[in-house]
């Protein structure tokens, strides 16, 4: 492991020595300022290429670079002139930085930095502003990406990606500091992470802004991540920004610009009917990836919580997939207790054993199956995230975003939050994230529930402003919503707004048919500009336009494509924010010496607790570019340009499911005891009931005899038994009652349809056989 990437040829460091991160949260939008600082102990002048994952819908905003005493500040400009300025800066002896974007997926970039003369240092300045996502228990989710997963390249991708070498993290040569300042109208309740925190240190007396930062000592050895949770959090809030006083008034940075945060609320008459019915299809993701930290072990058991969650009278069916894929059924089957045990059974057989992570292919196969008259399509996606071809994969689900809402869970360190918040986003559905020891089953669940609420249609938003203002959307238009969740909406004002009096007010209501129920919701805000926001709102904007533009070409390609392009570099830079068409560009065009000699390029390692098993046995080769004799690997370096010179890393096609097994090994399913609640779960019937035997008892920590004993002699043995596993849900697992909570409901309706007698003693005698104290109203009897 001692050439893992970190050395140079001659066994000397890496330039970069450490990270500095400093996080501004206001409210639920972040900015993050990263400060990179290398130094060239090498006697030649040196490049250096470090790729790294940004959030996918992050707005990167700033980049400069200082060397020695010099600051030199980067401009946004079309990609092509950029790398031409870059290559031209190097050829004449200049320093020169260059950050793009990746073509396949937005939540990477690259960054390589120019002729840094022997003994020199520079230090990077990095800054980008992001939306903090809502988790399933109200708390706003930072996160900041230690690992970029190798992304598996299907066959017949035209280019590859460019790829980082992993590390262990004992190795990593560099340090990282993070510091966060947190503010919000309302008080900061508390700050979780994954990552040893010292205390919250609260700066004024209503606690609604407070400081947090990394404890001393950490190894930057996984993503940081940070959960925010405010008191009364989700309320709709709308702020308007002033606009940049030397844009021009009618552009985007000339105008003021409001974001909405709407939660909607929906009527509890509607609420409480649950349905019954949809067609529910769920995609596994068993690449060999997926056999680290036991992910297809804990797929598996969400999966058969879902499934004995499914409501009688849906329609499911479950598909894997790696190189290739597989589906239980030949297509979606009436759920049944014979369509249900057939299912589990084959989950159960399920290992991360399918080699690579080709998407595609199966939402292709998904997609061209016809929907079911009245069953509503519910995809259900789990991955942990590690493909190259994102665009195409979001693209896809876009197009068929009419015929189903799309739900998808990104599993594990590095998961791409381009694929997972993209396939949600464009699918109308809800993204989750699972790291580090999170349970995936309550999240799962709580996606049910959503995917369980009444389709919201019809949606449309309406504004109300004073004469002389008129509005430019620049979102686009909201495909879903849910109960609770939140709803962002950027827009541009223009005309007399800065003139308006200073309780001129306007008004946005959304208006959508939920259940057949005609319904709405408004907010009144103040157009008055709110003070010390900079130019977050409006770079965020810029960055929801670029992205819809950006989709938008790549629907339109090959048809008057070239508009829609010059748009969008336009917008990117005027905004100053990146896209997948534009880069940033600094060259220090000083008075000083040109740097001389040849020119070394160094790949700067990111770090993974585990070390990349693909990399690990041919990183000898690579160090000293020996790699085109080996057929599993692709290297390839430009010819025209040394800021194309990336050592681009990835399986060569029909290589990539024999290699990836072989090198992860036998991730088949071991058994393992099962835990007590999954066990119980395992036991119930499709129809939500439970029989009295012996796996039942033995589950319940009681003999049979014990469990039959206290049945009351006029009571039905499954009702009997029902009641008992309701109990002891109630009694001993509360405190994951997120994850049992529907499968609960059908078995309290199934046992309401048997108009069963004696209920009241049945529960009092299943309390002195288990232990409990349940009352019968907790239960919904």
């Amino acid at each position: 492991m001692n050439c893992c990437g970190l050395l140079t040829a001659q066994k000397e460091p890496v330039p970069l020595k450490s990270v500095e991160v400093e996080l501004e949260v206001r409210d639920h939008v972040a900015t993050v300022v990263s400060t990179l600082n290398y130094e060239n102990k090498e006697d030649k002048p040196l490049e250096a290429v470090f790729v790294f994952p940004l959030p996918g819908d992050a707005a990167v905003c700033h980049f400069s670079a200082t060397i020695g005493q010099t600051q030199i500040v980067a401009e946004v400009k079309e990609k092509q002139e950029a790398r031409e300025e870059y290559d031209d800066a190097l050829s004449s002896g200049q320093q020169a930085f260059l950050l793009e974007e990746s073509e396949q997926s937005p939540d990477i970039f690259s960054l390589s930095v120019g002729s840094l003369p022997p003994g020199e240092s520079a230090s990077i300045r990095l800054e980008y502003v992001t939306e903090l996502a809502v988790q399933a228990d109200d708390g706003l989710r930072f996160c900041l990406p230690a690992v970029l997963n190798p992304r598996y390249q299907p066959q017949g991708t035209e280019t590859a990606l460019q790829v980082p070498v992993h590390v262990k993290t004992s190795l990593v040569p560099y340090s990282l500091s993070f510091s966060a300042r947190v503010s919000s109208p309302r008080p900061v309740s508390k700050v979780e992470s994954n990552c040893s925190l010292d205390p919250l240190q609260y700066l004024n007396p209503e606690q609604t802004q407070a400081t947090v930062k990394l404890a001393a000592g950490h190894k930057f050895d996984r993503d940081v991540e940070l959960l925010i949770y405010y008191k009364d959090a989700h309320q709709p809030t709308a702020v308007v920004e002033a606009g940049q006083a030397s844009a021009k008034p009618g552009t985007l940075m000339g105008d003021p610009v409001v974001m909405m945060s709407l939660y909607p609320e929906f009527p509890q008459a509607v609420m409480s009917s649950v349905a019954s019915c949809g067609e529910f299809v769920f995609l596994l993701d068993r690449s060999g990836s997926m056999g680290q930290e036991n992910r297809i072990g804990s797929a598996r058991n969400t999966l058969l919580l879902l499934l004995k969650s499914l409501p009688m009278g849906c329609y499911f069916n479950i598909y894997s997939f790696g190189s290739s894929y597989q589906h239980i059924f030949p297509k979606s089957v009436e759920y049944s207790q014979k369509t249900m045990e057939e299912a589990l059974k084959t989950v159960e057989e399920m290992g991360a054993d399918l080699g690579g992570t080709e998407i595609l292919n199966p939402l292709e196969h998904i997609y061209s199956q016809p929907c079911i008259p009245n069953q509503p399509r519910q995809l259900f996606v789990f991955t942990d995230g590690e493909v190259g071809n994102t665009k195409e994969v979001i693209s896809l689900v876009k197009k068929n975003s009419g015929s189903h809402r799309c739900f998808s869970f990104g599993i594990g360190e590095g998961a791409s939050s381009a694929l997972i918040n993209g396939l949600a986003k464009e699918g109308g559905g809800h993204a989750q994230f699972i790291t580090g020891t999170d349970r995936m089953q309550p999240k799962v669940m709580q996606s049910l529930r959503f995917a369980l609420q009444p389709a919201v249609v019809d949606i449309s938003v309406t504004w109300d402003l004073p004469k002389g203002v008129s509005v430019t959307v620049l979102s686009p238009p909201i495909t879903a919503l849910f109960q609770g969740q939140r709803s962002l909406i950027y827009a541009q004002l223009t005309g007399e707004v800065g003139a308006s009096s200073k309780a001129a007010e306007g008004c946005v209501t959304v208006k959508y048919s939920l259940a057949g129920h005609p319904s709405q919701n408004q907010l009144h805000f103040s157009l008055k500009p709110a003070e010390d926001t900079g130019l977050t709102v409006h770079r965020l904007a810029a960055r929801t336009l670029i992205c819809s533009l950006e989709m938008e070409e790549k629907e339109r390609r090959g048809e008057q494509d070239e508009g829609v392009k010059k748009k969008v570099v336009e917008v990117s830079v005027q905004s100053g924010v990146s896209s997948v068409f534009t880069a940033f560009i600094a060259v220090n065009k000083g008075d000083g010496e040109a740097v001389q000699g040849p020119l070394v390029r160094r790949n700067v390692p990111t770090s993974s607790e585990s070390a990349l098993l693909i990399v690990c046995p041919l990183l000898t080769k690579l160090l000293s570019l020996h790699l085109d004799s080996c057929p599993t690997i692709l290297m390839s370096v430009s010819q025209t340009s040394l800021s194309h010179a990336f050592y681009i890393l990835t399986f060569a096609p029909g290589t990539n499911s024999r290699s990836k097994r072989a090198l992860v090994g036998s991730t088949a399913p071991k058994q393992t005891p099962r835990d007590p609640l999954l066990q119980l779960v395992s036991l119930q019937k499709a129809s939500g009931c439970w029989v009295l035997d012996p796996a039942l008892a033995a589950s319940l920590g009681k003999t049979s005899e014990e469990v039959e004993n206290l049945k009351l002699a006029s009571v039905n043995q499954e009702v009997w038994a029902t009641i008992l596993a309701l109990i002891w849900l109630h009694g001993f697992k509360v405190d994951a009652q997120d994850e049992w909570q529907l499968l609960a409901m059908k078995a309290v309706s199934w046992l309401r349809a048997q108009n069963a007698t004696c209920v009241t003693e049945c529960v009092e005698a299943g309390n002195a056989l288990l232990g409990c104290n349940v009352q019968k109203d907790v239960l919904g009897l």
